[in-house]
């Protein structure tokens, strides 16, 4: 069964947890993800130790095919963001099979 978590169940889970207002926590998450966005754009590398790194990556220019008709489409170079997990969250991840999620 997979299950989703959206930005507003992270933002109620944070109120939970530290006891704050759900404003307080929508305030705190919005920074959080408002900053990380930032960096990228600026082309810098953010690395949270114990859960992994963002970066961006460049993609060449390259021809496509238009699925419905078959046509050639000329696909322009861009950026994409790129997540790479730690070591530390792979193996959280990973040791938690099967079971209630570890604590950290």
């Amino acid at each position: 069964m997979t299950v989703n978590m959206t930005k507003a169940e992270l933002i109620e889970e944070v109120s939970r947890v530290v006891e704050m207002t759900r404003k307080d926590s929508e305030v705190i998450v919005e920074a959080i993800f408002d900053s990380v966005v930032r960096s990228l754009r600026g082309g810098d590398k953010i690395e949270i130790r114990g859960f992994g790194s963002f970066r961006t990556r460049q993609r060449q220019s390259r021809v496509g095919r238009n699925p419905k008709t078959g046509a050639r489409v000329d696909v322009p170079a861009k950026r994409i963001p790129y997540f790479k997990p730690s070591k530390e969250l792979k193996d959280l991840v990973n040791s938690g099979a099967g079971g209630a999620p570890p604590s950290v």
